[in-house]
Parts: structure tokens; C-alpha cells; sequence
């Protein structure tokens, strides 16, 4: 079978490194900035001894810098306001992103908004057009997780609709991404195990989607095979310094691998349980990842395979993509991670929980259309799961 036509273009510079973050100072003055706003986790210094240091080396810098707090949970279409206006008040010429995914998002959405002169909704409502960035963004991401650093999407919660208003772009992407796995060292448990899930899930799609290639194939699988044996080791210690570099680099390529290639059903679904929750977008995408899988390798079982060489699931003669599905049940369980009915779903909302999956982009890309009971299938198999146990692998 010939290799179909693709292409490729990832214009993002990568910095990877302990200590890297330290140099963001000289990174700045290097691109010639001089009115700096750093948009960060409100009061992640508190936990973050890392972040701290970085703080002191940019106070202590010749730059004027602007502090803009994020204030906790997915960005909301009011965050991305608040935060155009301080980037415009400032004059900034250039907007470091400092933490997590939902911080990242944030910066890419605002400095967006501050291009174009307008609100977050009126963009929405507008041609959605994405003109080349006139300010450069900085990504330096303080959690291994949601790839934010080097993809081109935002993902902006609509409360009053109960949606999840997603863009994306090549203009939307960082210039520059600074990946410092010293920043990863204080997540809690919980935080490690939900940020490396969605990486992870994204790696896996990237795998599994209908738009792969060669490049991102071979970046995805080599970033499920470095967080497929550190996720659970991090989460058990967090002061695990190789672990924490694995999922750290591991998350950066798995968000180059979703930009080569994209996401499919796992985000759809979760992306509609955060839509109606609120919870947290990595817990929500791996509460329903291997009902996905389980699904999907109906129609890629050849593709799952790999996924699960990749894992180090031994071989078990099934060949059908299943041994995929069990590596993922059984990290699952070992992290401890939650069930959907923990977030208070109930058999009521499934109908709800189908209809924003279906409308969601991500769907689209899975390798052979969902139908609406499989979709609600899904869910109702995540809802009946009571609690999480390992699978049996073979082996």
C-alpha cells in the first residue's frame, strides 16, 4: 500500500531541559521584547518552588514585566476577556504563558483577541479569522499534560451554555516553548495522573485518527512508549526526577503528535462531560478513554497493536487491538483514577452527554464514523463502571 499524500509544518522553537526555564529572561531580550505580561496560575508560586525561581529571575531582569494571575479552573470566555485587557493595558510586546494547559489556552486566545480589538464572544461570532501573530507567545508549561505548549488549539468553556467553545490554528501557536521538567516536580497526585492521561489519550489518537502520518505515527508511539512506563511511577513519586522528565517530554511530543495528526472520540466525549460538569478536562478525557478504545479497535485493530507494543502490554495472541485497551484499564486502575458516576452523572444525562459529543469536532476524526448509540453506548459502559480493576494481561 503507497503512503497517502500529507504534509507537515510545525513552526514552533523547543527548549527542553531542567533549568531551562531560568533562561527566559535572555530568551525575551533575545527576541527583542521589552514589555513583558506573564500570564500564570494565580498563586502558583505558593506550591511551585520552581516557578518562584523563574519569577525572581525575570523581577530581576532588565524587562518591565506585567503580572496577570489566571484565576483556578478551565478558561472561560470572561478569563480570556480579562486577561486581552491587561495584555492591551500593558502594551505588551511579547506574552509569556506560565503553567498549565488551561493558563497556555488562555494566553493563546487573549492575544488573539487583543490583535483583533474585539471580546472573546464577538470573535466567536465573527468569520473567525486568525491573522499571524504580531507579539510572540512564550509557552512554559508547569504541568505534563496537554501538549498547549506546541499545538495551535484553545479550548474556552461557555458557562452559561454548558459548551466547551474550542478554536484552532496554525496562528494560534506559541513561538517559542520553553519545556522545563524541574516546573512538573510539585503536581500532586491526582493533578499528575489527569494531565498525563490526556497526554497520553492524544499520543493514542494521533495514532488512531483518520488524518495520521508517518511523522506522526512515529512521534506518537515513541511519546506513548516514554509516558507508558513513567505516568505511574510519577504519580507514586512525584520527586521521581527520570519520570518526571519522560512524561515532561512525552507530553510535549504528544502535543506535536495531535497537531501532525488531531484527537478523536476520547475528547469528544470527555470534552461533553466537562461541558456539563465542569470538571477538569484531562480527568474528564480519561474517565471515558478506554470505552473509546474499546470501540475503536473494532476498526483499527492493527493500529492498536502498535499502541500497545509501544505500552509494553506483552503480546497475547489476540492481534485484535485489545491488549491496547487492557494497558490503558489497567494504568487506569493503578493510578486510582475516578469512574464517571463519582462526578455525579446519572443514567438521565446520557441523552444530553450524546448530543454534545456529537456536535463536537473531535468525533469527526476517528477512523470510522460514530453512531449515535455507540456514542451513547460509551457512556453508559464509563457510568456502569464502579470501580477500577486491572485487567488481566497476558504475559
Amino acid at each position: 500500500m503507497t503512503i497517502s499524500p500529507f504534509a507537515n509544518h510545525l513552526p514552533v522553537k523547543i527548549q527542553f531541559g531542567e533549568g531551562t526555564a531560568l533562561q527566559l529572561p535572555k530568551l525575551l531580550q533575545d527576541i527583542g521584547a521589552d514589555r513583558v505580561v506573564v500570564l500564570l496560575d494565580e498563586g502558583i508560586e505558593q506550591y511551585n518552588p520552581a516557578v518562584a525561581q523563574v519569577l525572581d529571575a525575570l523581577r530581576a531582569s532588565a524587562l518591565t514585566v506585567t503580572r496577570v494571575s489566571k484565576p483556578a479552573g478551565e478558561p472561560t470566555i470572561a478569563m480570556i476577556d480579562a486577561a486581552t485587557a491587561r495584555i492591551r493595558e500593558a502594551a505588551a510586546d511579547a506574552v509569556v504563558a506560565l503553567g498549565g494547559g488551561s493558563v497556555i489556552d488562555t494566553a493563546k486566545a487573549a492575544r488573539l483577541c487583543v490583535q483583533l480589538g474585539c471580546t472573546f464572544g464577538e470573535f466567536l461570532a465573527s468569520a473567525l479569522t486568525y491573522p499571524a501573530p504580531d507579539i510572540p507567545l512564550i509557552a512554559v508549561p508547569t504541568t505534563a499534560g496537554t501538549g498547549s505548549e506546541v499545538s495551535g488549539g484553545s479550548v474556552v468553556s461557555d458557562p452559561e451554555t454548558g459548551r466547551k467553545a474550542g478554536i484552532a490554528n496554525p496562528h494560534l501557536r506559541p513561538q517559542h516553548a520553553v519545556i522545563d521538567p524541574q516546573l512538573t516536580w510539585s503536581m500532586p497526585p491526582s493533578m499528575t495522573a489527569n494531565t498525563g492521561i490526556d497526554a497520553l489519550a492524544q499520543a493514542i489518537a494521533a495514532v488512531v485518527a483518520k488524518v495520521r502520518t508517518p511523522i506522526g505515527d512515529a512521534i506518537a508511539l515513541e511519546a506513548v512508549r516514554l509516558m507508558g512506563d513513567s505516568l505511574l511511577a510519577a504519580y507514586l513519586d512525584g520527586g521521581d526526577r527520570v519520570a518526571r522528565s519522560r512524561m515532561a517530554c512525552g507530553s510535549m511530543m504528544a502535543g506535536l503528535a495531535m497537531n501532525i495528526s488531531d484527537c478523536t472520540a476520547e475528547h469528544s466525549l470527555g470534552q461533553a462531560i466537562g461541558g456539563l460538569t465542569g470538571a477538569a478536562h484531562g480527568l474528564t478525557v480519561g474517565l471515558v478513554l478506554a470505552e473509546t478504545l474499546e470501540r475503536e479497535r473494532q476498526f483499527v485493530p492493527d493500529r492498536l497493536e502498535r499502541v500497545a507494543d509501544a505500552l509494553g502490554v506483552p503480546p497475547d495472541g489476540t492481534h485484535d487491538g485489545s491488549r491496547a485497551v487492557a494497558g490503558i484499564r489497567n494504568l487506569l486502575a493503578n493510578l486510582g483514577f475516578p469512574v464517571l458516576s463519582g462526578l455525579g452523572i446519572t443514567e438521565t444525562d446520557l441523552d444530553r452527554l450524546t448530543d454534545l459529543a456529537l456536535a463536537d469536532y473531535f468525533l469527526t476524526m476517528s477512523p470510522h464514523p460514530w453512531s449515535r448509540q455507540e456514542v451513547r453506548g460509551a457512556f453508559a459502559s464509563a457510568l456502569a463502571l464502579q470501580s477500577r480493576q486491572p485487567a488481566v494481561v497476558a504475559g
